[in-house]
């Protein structure tokens, strides 16, 4: 690199994460987005009132519509909130059923995880279980 002299290194702020840390943190991410669909899923479903920068107000209780509300950051968290979408794309209906297994699913692994079985192994039972 031009203007470093030999030897130097370039550092970089921030901190690294990795392993059970990232895996935690992404699991509640994904965790928080389920439960705010959550409430509102059912016959007894409560219906969430969003309110945006400007000042818009949305009153649902459609899951595909909240999460598209939502302005979501966390990566893990953004592909929940694709997967609703292409849930609402393909079927139409679902969108925060799906939200709410796929979370659930990734909670039960990361326990999993933390029990010392491998994520291999995980993912194996999960293809099994789709099979069945």
């Amino acid at each position: 690199m031009a203007g470093m002299v030999q030897g130097q290194r370039l550092q970089i702020g921030g901190e690294r994460q990795s392993g059970q840390d990232v895996r935690t943190a992404n699991v509640t991410a994904v965790t928080a987005i389920a439960n705010i669909v959550k409430t509102s899923l059912g016959p007894v479903g409560l219906d969430k009132m969003l309110v945006d920068d400007v000042g818009d107000v949305t009153v649902t209780n459609d899951g595909a519509t909240i999460l598209k509300l939502l302005e979501v950051e966390h990566p893990a968290a953004k592909i929940l909130v694709e997967l609703a979408d292409l849930q609402d794309q393909e079927v139409g209906d679902g969108t925060t059923s799906v939200v709410i297994l796929a979370a659930e699913l990734l909670r039960r692994a990361n326990d999993l995880v933390r029990n010392r079985i491998h994520p291999t192994n995980i993912i194996s039972g999960y293809r099994l279980a789709m099979r069945e």
